[in-house]
């Protein structure tokens, strides 16, 4: 579904991603794990349209995205959940989500998908009328999925879904994602948390200084030395 072929990105003369290549196959989990400043942010903003890689390419459904701007991305069917969730704080929760289906063809089917958030995430149908500013740490991650799937998404990239939530709250994230790929959608899942993705991964990647250095099962990269070291401190 996705091909990322040896993709080289800069800020200025600062290099942030070295030839990364990677695949996401449809309807996989697919993890990218690293530390803080790894570059997985810069390859989600990459994906979307919103940097522009120096040289490599990716595709998506056999369409290259490199070169797009960022909501012909969204229409080809990929929607990015941002690190801390980027709501507009200033609307509704409704207002929000309706925000998400701001492409054509989105905005056509935005009373049907917006049940069918509503069904994910019950108590924002509740809160629809609410500022988002008022809203938990939790509901905000739920509004901000929810935007992302009013686009009618193939493929969903969350980017740090764990940031500012408690450990249960983020196992509730984590278990949305898997009712997610269920119906359909395609994850590809960017994360600091490595032991809980690792664990709902079908394959994964390690990203370290910008460059791929492990990959394989999720849960095999568990059992993996490095990984063991590097990121669960055993």
């Amino acid at each position: 579904m996705l091909e990322v072929r040896n993709l080289n990105v800069f800020y200025g003369k600062s290099q942030a991603l070295r030839d990364v290549s990677l695949r996401v196959n449809e309807k996989e989990i697919v993890a990218l794990v690293g530390s803080n400043g790894a570059g997985k942010t810069t390859l989600l903003n990459t994906i979307s349209g919103l940097l522009r890689p120096t040289s490599g390419s990716v595709e998506f459904l056999g369409t290259r995205l490199d070169g797009l701007a960022p909501h012909k991305v969204v229409q080809l069917g990929i929607c990015q959940i941002p690190e801390g969730r980027k709501l507009f704080t200033d609307m509704t929760v409704g207002e929000n989500l309706e925000m998400g289906a701001y492409a054509s063809q989105a905005w056509k089917r935005r009373r049907e998908t917006l049940e069918r958030v509503f069904q994910i995430f019950p108590a924002l149908k509740e809160r629809q009328r609410q500022p988002a500013d008022k809203l938990s740490g939790g509901e905000r991650q739920m509004v901000a999925i929810g935007r992302g799937l009013m686009s009618s998404p193939k493929l969903c990239m969350f980017d740090e879904p764990s940031y500012g939530l408690a450990p249960k709250l983020f196992s509730e994230v984590l278990e949305v994602i898997k009712r997610l790929r269920e119906q359909g959608i395609t994850i590809f899942l960017v994360e600091q948390d490595v032991r809980h993705t690792l664990e709902i991964a079908d394959r994964a990647y390690v990203l370290e200084n910008g460059r791929i250095v492990l990959e394989g099962k999720g849960k095999d990269l568990l059992q993996d030395e490095l990984v063991k070291k590097a990121y669960l401190g055993i």
